[in-house]
Parts: C-alpha cells; structure tokens; sequence
C-alpha cells in the first residue's frame, strides 16, 4: 500500500510541475509573433426598436457583419450626420414616448432599460448600441436603472426616410 502511495504521489507531483512549467511555456509559443491561431470572434450584437404593423415598438437583434481589413475588422453602420452627447439622472423614466429622429444611441456609462410591446424589456450597459427607428406609433418606455447617471452618444441616422 505505501508504494501505491508513493507512486501516486510522484505522479501528481510530475504532473504539477508538467502543467506549471510546460503548458506556460507552449502557451506563451502560441502567442508570439508570426504564430498564427484560430480566434472565434464574439458577435457583435445591435438592438433594433422599430414600429410593427400593429402600431407597435418591438425589439429585434441584429449582428453587425465584420469585413476584413488591416489593421481591424470593419463593420458598416448607416450614415450619420454629426454626434450628441446626452447625460440622464440616475433613476429617471421617460414613459411612453417615440424617438425624435431614426438615430444609434450608444450607452457610455451608466445602465438603463427599454420596454416595448408586450412588456420586452431590453437591459442597456456601457457598448450596448441601439438602432432607434420607432419614430411613428407607441413608442417605448425608457428607464435609467440606479443612481448613476446614464451617458449616451447619439448620432442622427442621414437618411430619415426610414427603411
């Protein structure tokens, strides 16, 4: 039984030092220069608020498509025409209203929260990007969640003819 023991004991001490000297040392190989590995890129998600056929604002996700370039990916938006920057207390709730114009609205700081038909709610977080084209009908529900004021940048959409 001690010899057992012994054994299993050398074992769990070769494999330590195995995974604490090799599998850094492989890893920090990888990830020189000129090695190349496979990435997955996550998904790079936009929130679209758009009036439905029933009058009403509904929600829906939508992937921003990455193109290949050097030195970056490049992922196409809609044409803006200049930037606004908009501060909102921490705790405020703008109730049913529309959008004033078909903009993106990118949420800096702070944390906030749309509601749409059917009571959706959509959790807004520092990169959330919002497509808001709800410029006609019910609207949404807009709400700052907590005490911290939420920080947005704003950029008109050129075309407001709509889609």
């Amino acid at each position: 039984m001690t010899r057992k023991m012994l054994l299993l004991l050398c074992t769990f001490t070769a494999g330590a030092i195995v995974g604490h000297v090799a599998i850094p040392f492989i890893g920090a190989h990888y990830g020189a220069p000129g090695v190349v590995m496979a990435q997955t890129q996550k998904p790079l998600m936009i929130t679209h608020l758009y009036t439905g056929p029933d009058n009403q604002t509904h929600a829906e996700e939508v992937e921003l498509k990455f193109t290949p370039g050097k030195p970056a990916e490049v992922g196409k938006m809609m044409q803006t025409t200049g930037a606004e920057l908009h501060r909102t207390a921490g705790g405020s709730f703008d109730d049913w209203h529309r959008a004033p114009r078909r903009q993106y609205v990118i949420t800096l700081s702070g944390r906030g929260e749309v509601e749409v038909a059917g009571g959706k709610k959509i959790s807004l977080g520092p990169g959330h990007i919002d497509l808001v084209e709800d410029t006609t009908g019910k609207g949404h529900i807009t709400r700052v969640v907590g005490v911290e004021d939420r920080v947005t940048l704003q950029l008109p959409l050129a075309d407001q003819s709509g889609r």
